[in-house]
């Protein structure tokens, strides 16, 4: 039986932490932690026996004047996934959380099955793409383009897309080293902008940011079935 999806949720207002506690809940995720900030978050996850959560739902403005970009790379570091929790006019709050590793955006305004939903999405490793998401890249075209060369944008579509390396070489007919050559360039220029692609996963992210490929859909989908 597979294990049941862990979730803590990070918020300086204590009615929103019990909402989503609740709504978590009821889903059947295990809520195990709520906290108001960042840093007491992690505290509770220090001991190497305790496993962090699988996603952490996560406020962009906190109380203690903490920054977005050290807010989710803390928690990146600890293993957790990050799904952003906010007010969704904040674009350029909402750039800087993705930029940083975060999985996607969820407003607060949301219906509650929306963000049920969301937690699914991220807790499978998908990527989370929505209007939101969407605004925050439109509002900043330096984010939402890299410099790939024509070839270099082949590969990535293909790739991307779901094929191995080994069929993109194949299928553009070039040598299985240079398509990988093609790759690390492509993550290297990525890199280079502030939006790393370590992952298949973050080059599908960032291949649908850049409109290589189509958007994904609201359940963090590709469309393809």
């Amino acid at each position: 039986m597979p294990s049941r999806t862990t979730v803590a949720i990070v918020d300086d207002h204590e009615a929103v932490r019990l909402g989503l506690r609740a709504a978590c809940r009821d889903a059947g995720y295990d809520v195990v932690a709520e906290t108001a900030d960042v840093a007491s978050l992690l505290a509770g996850f220090r001991d190497p026996a305790t496993d962090p959560p699988r996603v952490v739902l996560l406020d962009l403005s906190l109380g203690d004047g903490s920054s977005v970009t050290d807010n989710v790379r803390a928690v990146l570091g600890s293993g957790s996934k990050v799904l952003v929790h906010s007010i969704a006019d904040r674009v350029a709050a909402v750039r800087e959380a993705l930029a940083a590793g975060a999985a996607g955006v969820i407003p607060k305004s949301s219906p509650t099955s929306a963000v049920i939903s969301a937690i699914a999405t991220v807790a499978r490793g998908d990527a989370l793409n929505n209007v939101e998401w969407a605004s925050a890249i439109e509002a900043d075209q330096e984010f939402a383009k890299a410099q790939l060369g024509r070839r270099e944008r082949d590969v990535l579509h293909l790739y991307a897309s779901g094929l191995p390396l080994k069929l993109v070489a194949e299928r553009l007919g070039i040598a299985h080293s240079t398509a990988r050559e093609y790759l690390d360039r492509i993550r290297a220029k990525y890199v280079e902008v502030g939006r790393p692609a370590p992952t298949k996963v973050d080059l599908l992210r960032r291949a649908v940011e850049d409109g290589i490929l189509p958007g994904l859909d609201q359940e963090g989908g590709d469309g393809r079935r």
